[in-house]
């Protein structure tokens, strides 16, 4: 077993949760093999009553954390709830590939303005993510197994809360070490402290990668990832990503607010046009 088991209380929906995104890369950049994730969805709505109060939401965190969003879909088309997303996160994960469809679902819904709250749009996020038996997922989606496995994270979440708070605050980290010990990271979204509670928890931290590795791993980062990944300070990161990509070695994609996102180029194809 992984010396450090991370329990990350979040949801699909939850902007701080994205405002976290560069905490949590930081993480796995740091302590790779030595990291096991497991992911409990948080259920943040039943239903999105009030869309614009979310809207400010998704603003205040991208303001705090500096990645990218686009909050108009908050006006447009907003998610009726994250519920459905939830689940979708629960029936990737029969496939082991929970994490890489929460942060496909996460972009969706932060940055691409995809109302993403019903079966057939996120069985096209599953199209996306490498590895993912897109049938399968599509089965796993609507069965009474995904359901139960749903509750039972909101029973974690509930138990989870502090005393008087009916569940726990979103993000929360519950960092366990090889000893067992338990170490806490409440409604937190900033890189330190979640790394701090690795290495309480006896995590021994690698060599930060360099910016292509980083890219190459994780695929498209914003700059603030970039920076928290790579430990680089924000302006540095941003200038090496703008000198790799007036190399051609990366592509800057457009998003309305906090930035471009990065990811590897295209490789040049051989033996034809």
């Amino acid at each position: 077993m992984p010396p450090i088991r991370v329990s990350y209380f979040t949801d699909p929906a939850c902007p701080w949760s994205w405002a976290a995104e560069p905490a949590l890369r930081a993480l796995q950049a740091l302590f790779g093999e030595d990291l096991r994730i497991t992911y409990i969805m948080g259920g943040l709505a039943r239903e999105f009553g009030r869309p614009l109060e979310t809207m400010r939401h998704v603003m205040d965190a991208a303001e705090a954390s500096t990645m990218p969003v686009d909050p108009r879909l908050w006006l447009d088309h907003p998610p009726a709830s994250s519920y459905p997303a939830c689940m979708a996160v629960k029936a990737a994960a029969e496939q082991g590939l929970d994490g890489l469809y929460l942060r496909a679902v996460r972009e969706g819904l932060m940055a691409r303005r995809q109302k993403l709250d019903a079966s057939e749009a996120l069985t096209d996020v599953a199209r996306r993510v490498p590895g993912l038996d897109v049938a399968r997922f599509a089965i796993d989606l609507r069965s009474n197994a995904i359901v139960e496995a749903f509750g039972a994270d909101l029973d974690r979440v509930r138990a989870a809360a502090l005393p008087g708070e009916p569940r726990v605050a979103l993000p929360s980290f519950r960092v366990t070490g090889a000893d067992g010990t338990e170490h806490w990271v409440r409604d937190r979204w900033e890189p330190a402290p979640l790394r701090e509670a690795a290495l309480a928890a006896g995590g021994a931290p690698a060599a930060p990668p360099g910016v292509e590795e980083a890219l190459r791993r994780f695929g498209a980062l914003a700059t603030a990832e970039v920076a928290a990944a790579c430990d680089l300070p924000g302006p540095r990161a941003a200038a090496e990503l703008w000198r790799l990509a007036g190399e051609w070695r990366v592509r800057a994609d457009r998003v309305l607010t906090g930035g471009a996102g990065r990811r590897p180029a295209p490789r040049p194809r051989r033996g034809g046009p």
